[in-house]
């Protein structure tokens, strides 16, 4: 492997002196690379699928419930990973490598350990388990058969969570890149030989599969579950082999209290945000199934279900820069706060802002203009596909600026350890701004406010967020007051 960590003296000079421009794009740039790949294979699982002869909708259907399950592998990594995340790079602020190596054992052997207890009980209760998260009838056999491969790749998925945000957090976004990229590309090479069937058509005729195992829904599980394993080969080998600046040892756990409350303050923003998408995706998987409403007897729960999961992952490629932006970022913030360098705090708040929202404002023109096209190579003459999904992009477009700074406010406080004020923010989009409105936006708007709630309550959340960065930054600029005073003296 070419790419090395830093020493932590290079990672200090760089961190502290750097300009901040050029600091968080170098943080960033590996991390939006690694997530846009992600967003690359989870589209390649949708676009494959979709081109199956037969029980389309029905599969990816089947794709979106299970969404909710991706979500809750996610949530046992993210309370670890989030949390190690910003202490870490606090510690290495203050120059503490030793205790931040125990943070990250101490993390990583946790979210492995949850992630096997969550495989070992999901395929205990796997048919009960998908009627929860949403599944149809006609879809039900396709949920377990997505389900079956993704369950056995849980512990991995929920550790390299781990190794992903502190590799990060060393200044080793590089290497994170590398491990989750890596795994994205072998996904995307797997994909069409594992879903397809020989002779099955692709990009409209234009191709036929030479050879194929045509394992439908279950082949983009099982392509899904060996990418994540491979990623975990990669990601942690610069710790088995000791290329990187901290050091992963089940001798190095340690469940202290100081260790336990800063991962879990911090990171139970993140879980808390993962189990609220987890509880709204199901609340609307659910109601579209049950059609509750006269503004939803025409439905095809299945397609509605379908062209929401597609929509989404359409939208995963903005969103997957604006989460990379903000995950440079949060390191940047988080080091210079514990360094005491207030005032590197407060320009890359101001820069990260600045760059978050004119970048959504350029992605959002591209999307809108292109939303019927990219919708149409999912929808195969649906109908409702079409039209909602078409909905469902340009209100999510709308209202991404908002969704971008409200990201940097919440990477902000995370970075800075105000667990409280990012638990506010990291909840707000799929928790207290969704879950209210769902149940208005379908009753009024049916199949339209369905494909709008996201939207709607990325617009709400706005609400939440001033009041936060107002505070956040009147605290930084009165500690930034207070350290030059020391200095002058």
């Amino acid at each position: 492997m070419k790419a090395k960590a830093m020493t932590p003296q290079e990672r200090s000079l760089m961190m502290a002196n750097e300009p901040i421009p050029k600091l968080i794009f170098k943080m960033a740039l590996p991390t939006i690379i690694a997530f846009l790949i992600t967003s690359i294979y989870s589209l390649a699982d949708t676009y494959f699928i979709s081109q199956i002869p037969g029980d389309t909708t029905n599969q990816l259907a089947a794709v979106q419930v299970n969404s909710s399950l991706d979500q809750l592998i996610m949530m046992c990594g993210s309370l670890f990973a989030i949390g190690a995340n910003s202490y870490i790079a606090r510690l290495l602020g203050q120059g503490n490598q030793k205790k931040a190596s125990q943070v990250l054992s101490t993390a990583f052997f946790s979210a492995f350990s949850v992630g096997l207890l969550f495989a070992v009980f999901g395929s205990i209760f796997m048919v009960p388990m998908v009627r929860l998260l949403g599944s149809t009838p006609e879809a039900e056999q396709h949920s377990i058969s997505y389900a079956t491969y993704i369950l056995v790749a849980a512990p991995f998925m929920a550790s390299n969570f781990v190794m992903n945000q502190c590799l990060r957090s060393e200044g080793s976004a590089t290497l994170s890149m590398i491990g989750i990229g890596s795994g994205g590309i072998i996904n995307c090479i797997l994909d069409p030989f594992f879903v397809l069937a020989k002779g099955d058509a692709l990009f409209g005729g234009l191709i036929e599969m030479p050879f194929g195992l045509g394992m439908g829904v279950a082949g983009a599980s099982l392509a899904t579950a060996i990418s994540k394993i491979i990623s975990f080969a990669i990601l942690i080998y610069p710790y088995v082999f000791r290329k990187s600046v901290l050091k992963l040892s089940v001798r190095m756990i340690h469940y202290s209290k100081d260790i336990i409350g800063q991962i879990v303050s911090v990171g139970s923003s993140s879980m808390f945000r993962s189990g609220l998408a987890v509880v709204s995706s199901m609340l609307l998987t659910n109601l579209i199934k049950m059609k509750l409403f006269a503004s939803m007897e025409s439905m095809d729960p299945n397609a509605l279900q379908a062209v929401i999961g597609v929509g989404n992952r359409i939208m995963m490629f903005p969103f997957s820069v604006i989460l990379g932006f903000g995950s440079g970022f949060q390191p940047v913030a988080g080091y210079n706060w514990g360094a005491k360098k207030y005032d590197r705090v407060l320009e890359s708040y101001r820069y990260a802002s600045k760059v978050a929202i004119i970048g959504s404002l350029v992605m959002c023109g591209v999307l809108m203009a292109t939303a019927d096209g990219m919708i149409g190579l999912f929808a195969q003459e649906n109908e409702q596909m079409q039209r909602y999904g078409v909905v469902c992009i340009i209100m999510q477009c709308i209202a991404m600026p908002i969704h971008a700074w409200v990201a940097v406010v919440n990477m902000l406080c995370a970075g800075l350890g105000k667990a409280k004020n990012a638990l506010i923010l990291s909840t707000a989009r799929q928790g207290s701004c969704f879950i209210p409105i769902l149940l208005p936006m379908i009753y009024f708007f049916g199949a339209n406010g369905i494909a709008s709630v996201q939207a709607v309550a990325d617009i709400l959340s706005m609400a939440l967020a001033i009041p936060i960065a107002i505070s956040v930054m009147k605290l930084v600029k009165t500690e930034m007051g207070k350290n030059n005073l020391l200095v002058n003296e």
